[in-house]
């Protein structure tokens, strides 16, 4: 077992990511929560903005010196390039962490990679699940679900979710929400 399978309990092993984008019921274990991974548009966005981002700035650091004092200095690019791969490999891992499972009376969220969290948000104490996405998500097809419970430490997001599954899933919780805080 992987590094970023490790934690998963009873999964098959593997990843969360490999039952991306599945319908829920898709990769359960027996007896077990239903997890459902993240689409793959929301690794695409992240890898993006990395190369943009620490693109510019590795250019920067092997042109501007080779400039002003030579082309050995030129070499000041290695260390925002080794910055760039490192970078490409975590996000690969952080996305494959992200997992969440609807079960008949909360939500559950795992994420990480060094430090693994679970979030599990009772559908009676959501008070708010509202879907949002702003312009580079929306140029990706993407947006994010976010939950609002009356503690403000137990709001939880998921991220990158395609559009349709995140109102399905806002739809769900709320309805599900307010059947649960009926019957308290």
């Amino acid at each position: 077992m992987t590094e970023e399978n490790a934690g998963q309990g009873a999964d098959s092993g593997s990843g969360a990511g490999a039952d991306s984008g599945a319908a829920p019921g898709a990769g359960a274990a027996p007896g077990g929560p239903v997890w459902t991974g993240l689409p793959p548009g929301l690794l695409r966005m992240r890898r993006l903005l990395l190369v943009v981002w620490v693109g510019l700035l590795t250019l920067a650091a092997g042109t501007v010196p080779a400039l002003i004092a030579g082309p050995l200095w030129a070499l000041c690019a290695l260390p925002p390039l080794a910055l760039l791969l490192w970078g490409w490999v975590m996000l690969g891992r952080n996305w494959r962490s992200w997992r969440y499972a609807e079960r008949a009376d909360d939500l559950l969220i795992c994420r990480g990679v060094l430090w693994h969290e679970e979030t599990v948000v009772p559908y009676g104490r959501m008070q708010l699940v509202e879907v949002t996405s702003g312009p580079v998500e929306r140029h990706f097809g993407l947006a994010s679900v976010q939950l609002h419970t009356a503690a403000a430490a137990s709001d939880a997001t998921i991220p990158g979710l395609d559009p349709a599954e995140a109102e399905r899933l806002r739809d769900r919780l709320t309805e599900l929400g307010e059947a649960r805080s009926a019957g308290l």
